[in-house]
């Protein structure tokens, strides 16, 4: 019979938990309990250390093709509010991010219906020579699909010319939840779950690294999340490219789902998210609470439920935002070693592939 216990046995031991357990682990109304396990876990990876780093967000466009009905972000090219970003501003927005002390750029956009391959080409190379030292973290896995197709070239054909152009790491995006049947509803024109599983193993294949995400908090079930989270550490067991699991706490405002009471997260359902994602995925060293999604309060009491990143400074953020997240665009440096300390860690701040540059 399956209880806290006996995974707890299973944990100290390091054995791997089953999917069966982790849904005994989602359904547990002992959340105490499931945080005491993951935060055991992380220590053991991670020691008393939290991560984060200095970075910039662009979100080039929300002009897209697609209108997923949890994306309050995405316009059309005619529609209020609609904008595109030219080379000029993104290269003044970089040169401001290198001026703020960043060490990476994380650059996202809608799929714009008449932007040329060459436009995303071009964008690397102005952002990576405003500074050497700029690691450009950009597109999600869709981005890279429609950018194949865009320009006749396989996802490989992409990820190479992107990469040759500056692309540094892919920010692990647009997983939304794995399943079928909740994508269908989610956001049926967008890649499949396995398409996007597919694509960031052609990333980790050329030595591109990435994150992995989960959307959660609106249509999926348990079942499904233990799903999803099964298919990423089936991947990283084969590739080892994943840097960190970053789930995503679903904002239901300004969206299409927005009636729908039900949608939207609690503070346990978040906790709890991160302490199983931590157990379960235990060939990830990196869970990640983004603030951004989850309010500064929730983030740092994470950081005794498995967590150890608080991603970054971020400034400017704009797609959870427009869904109706309540959390500041931007934390300084100053802001993040606050929590982190009154949290009881040792704030560490590094690069995106997690190249520590100073300890606090």
């Amino acid at each position: 019979m399956i209880s806290l216990e006996s995974i707890s046995d299973k944990v100290k031991n390091g054995l791997r938990i089953t999917e069966g357990e982790a849904l005994f682990l989602f359904e547990s109304k002992d959340l105490l309990g499931v945080g005491e396990l993951a935060s055991l876990v992380n220590e053991r990876k991670n020691g008393n250390r939290v991560f984060f780093n200095v970075n910039r967000h662009i979100n080039y466009t929300n002009i897209c093709v697609k209108r997923c009905a949890f994306c309050a972000f995405s316009r059309k090219a005619d529609e209020e509010g609609a904008y595109t970003l030219d080379l000029t501003e993104i290269k003044r927005r970089a040169v401001e991010a290198v001026q703020q002390g960043a060490t990476e750029l994380h650059i996202v956009g809608g799929l714009h219906p008449d932007l040329p391959f060459d436009f995303y080409l071009e964008m690397l190379r102005v952002a990576q020579s405003v500074s050497a030292s700029l690691h450009i973290k950009a597109f999600t896995a869709v981005e890279i699909d429609y950018l194949a197709s865009l320009a006749g070239l396989s996802a490989g054909g992409v990820l190479r010319s992107l990469r040759d152009a500056g692309l540094g790491s892919l920010p692990g995006g647009g997983a939304e939840i794995f399943s079928g049947r909740i994508r269908e509803q989610l956001c049926p024109d967008k890649i499949s779950g396995q398409r996007w599983l597919d694509i960031m193993e052609e990333a980790h294949g050329i030595g591109l690294r990435s994150n992995a995400t989960m959307l959660y908090g609106h249509l999926e079930s348990f079942d499904d999340r233990v799903d999803h989270l099964r298919r990423l550490r089936d991947l990283q067991d084969r590739t080892h490219g994943f840097q960190a699991f970053v789930p995503l706490a679903f904002q239901p405002e300004n969206t299409r789902m927005q009636l729908d009471r039900q949608a939207g997260t609690t503070g346990v359902d978040d906790l709890k998210t991160m302490a199983v994602a931590r157990l379960y995925l235990d060939n990830f060293e990196h869970v990640k609470a983004y603030w951004v999604m989850l309010g500064e309060k929730t983030a740092q009491v994470a950081l005794a439920f498995g967590v150890n990143d608080l991603d970054g400074t971020v400034i400017e953020e704009k797609i959870g935002h427009d869904a109706g997240a309540v959390s500041p665009q931007f934390l300084c440096r100053e802001d993040i070693l606050r929590l982190i300390r009154k949290a009881g860690r040792m704030p560490v701040e590094r690069d995106t592939l997690y190249r520590p540059l100073r300890v606090y």
